[in-house]
């Protein structure tokens, strides 16, 4: 029972096989997956996915490194579509300082409405954090983000930035790079976080874990993930799986769904 957080079933990476990709994701053990959208035509994928499979759901948001091309309409378009019944959060938001296509203060913009916009329609946020720990933190913390709380994804910050996202009401994911054989920090901050706000995702079709590096990604190999994380917290992996999904469920408030 595992609930993959953080999936992008919805590029064309899946354009050929996804109905496949979701039924390994079933025989693995997965029962749900979160699919985000973040530029408009993986917005739209990700509801026609959500609406399509009673076990998938969608986050709808913008990326910062596209903030440039977000308009107001594209804000109204997503707050809208935060009531739809099958969309669980709000994302994938917030900085990117690897590529240089937006601006960083237009990034910093983008990132503030939307989580103006979680606010006002009362949901969690997904955060995108590459290469912008500091900024992140200061935006978060500024635009009061724990009143939505939410989950920082595919956690790449040391444990000291992972303490004070959980201080702000966040979850810590971890994906793929938990299980790379040179990769210690990620290790170490996971083995430190709490067992009631850690989370697993794929993030696929990137990042996949070892040992399948530099491969397609894809919802089953969310089991790798949590196998690694089990083992560095020295628990039964299906005593992990059970957790880690019930995290997530109470951070989408789909405990009575």
């Amino acid at each position: 029972m595992l609930f993959d957080t953080h999936v992008h079933l919805n590029v064309e990476q899946f354009d050929e096989d996804v109905e496949e990709v979701i039924e390994r994701a079933k025989k693995a053990g997965v029962e749900w997956m979160n699919v985000i959208g973040f530029d408009r035509p993986t917005i739209r994928r990700a509801i026609e996915l959500a609406e399509t499979y009673e076990f998938i759901y969608a986050t709808v948001g913008w990326h910062p490194v596209d903030a440039i091309d977000m308009t107001e309409e594209d804000l109204r378009w997503i707050e809208e579509l935060a009531s739809h019944p099958k969309v669980i959060a709000l994302g994938e938001m917030g900085l990117d300082y690897h590529w240089d296509k937006s601006p960083a203060d237009i990034q910093k913009e983008v990132f503030r409405k939307q989580i103006r916009l979680a606010q006002k329609v009362n949901l969690p946020i997904v955060i995108h954090d590459r290469e912008a720990h500091e900024d992140v933190v200061a935006v978060l913390q500024e635009e009061q983000a724990e009143k939505t709380g939410g989950i920082m994804h595919c956690f790449g910050g040391d444990a000291e930035m992972a303490a004070k996202c959980l201080e702000m009401n966040f979850y810590i994911s971890f994906g793929g790079p938990v299980t790379f054989k040179n990769a210690k920090l990620p290790k170490e901050v996971a083995a430190g976080v709490p067992m009631d706000r850690i989370l697993i995702e794929t993030d696929c079709p990137f990042l996949a874990p070892h040992p399948y590096r530099g491969k397609r990604n894809e919802p089953s190999y969310v089991t790798l993930i949590a196998d690694k994380i089990a083992e560095l917290k020295g628990m039964e992996p299906e005593a992990f799986y059970a957790r880690t999904t019930a995290n997530a469920r109470r951070l989408f408030r789909l405990e009575d769904k």
